[in-house]
Parts: C-alpha cells; sequence; structure tokens
C-alpha cells in the first residue's frame, strides 16, 4: 500500500507544480495533499508541527495569489477594472496560446479592463504592466513553495 501512496504523492506535487502556472489547477494545496499521502504511508516522515506550517503557508500563498495580481494593478495605478480583466485574462491565457497566453493574456486582460473602464491609454499599460508583475509574483511564490514541498517529500523517502 505504502508504494501507492509514494507514487499518488509524487503525482500530486507535480500535478501541483504544474498548477503554479496554469490558474484552473490549484497548484499548492494539490502539492500538499502528496505530503499528506506519504504522511500516511509507514514512514510518517513529518512532524504534526510540519504539517501544519505546511498547510498554513499553502493557505497564505493560495489566498496572495489571487490578490497580488491585483495589488500589482492598484500599485502600478490601475482600477477595478484592470483588476477584474487580469483576472479574466488569466483563465483566458490556459486556453488561449498556451503555455504563453497564462504570462500574456493577464497583461491583455487588465489592459482591456483599463480601457474599457476609461482608463488613458498610458495609465491602461502601466497598470497591465503591474498585474503582469502581479501575476508573475504569485507564480513565483507559488512555485517556490511547490518545489519545497517537492524537496521535502523526496526528504521523507529516505
Amino acid at each position: 500500500m505504502d508504494i501507492a501512496f509514494y507514487i499518488l504523492g509524487g503525482i500530486a506535487l507535480i500535478i501541483g507544480l504544474i498548477g503554479c502556472v496554469a490558474p484552473v489547477i490549484p497548484g499548492p494545496p494539490i502539492g500538499y495533499i502528496g505530503l499528506i499521502l506519504l504522511q500516511l504511508s509507514d514512514k510518517h516522515p513529518f512532524s504534526t508541527a510540519f504539517m501544519v506550517g505546511a498547510a498554513i503557508l499553502v493557505a497564505a500563498v493560495t489566498l496572495l495569489d489571487y490578490m497580488i495580481p491585483a495589488m500589482g494593478t492598484k500599485k502600478f495605478g490601475g482600477s477595478k477594472y484592470g483588476s477584474w480583466g487580469c483576472l479574466i485574462g488569466t483563465f483566458a491565457g490556459f486556453f488561449v496560446l498556451p503555455p504563453f497566453g497564462i504570462i500574456i493574456m493577464p497583461f491583455v486582460g487588465a489592459l482591456a479592463g483599463e480601457l474599457l473602464g476609461g482608463s488613458q491609454p498610458n495609465v491602461a499599460v502601466k497598470a497591465a504592466f503591474g498585474s503582469l508583475l502581479g501575476f508573475l509574483g504569485g507564480v513565483l511564490c507559488k512555485a517556490v513553495v511547490c518545489i519545497a514541498m517537492i524537496v521535502a517529500f523526496v526528504w521523507g523517502l529516505f
């Protein structure tokens, strides 16, 4: 049975890492399931404190992932239209021109949102750039957490 936990845990971690860039896959929570599966094996490599800390970290980075692009848009002078456009563009990017659409479409969505909201083109471009930086920042945060979970998983196997 342990081999099944190892394989399923590894798969969950890989899907979690993919979820760092795919907006429809909650990467860190799925990666955390990989740690839980390893913990259910006979090895029990992690302490309760580690598992609780990892869960808190996963929850925080997941929450921040939704907030960071909007904060980037606001920081660069955007409005709620740009934030919504960035969110819609992120989801659309998963289906349009993958994998490059995932990077380009949040920018395009924020730009369109700002322009539709009545912003001047120069302000709209600046806000769209902020949303792109925010999106990339969120991806980086999720990737760091997922890679740390992969390292912990591999460490826990040995």
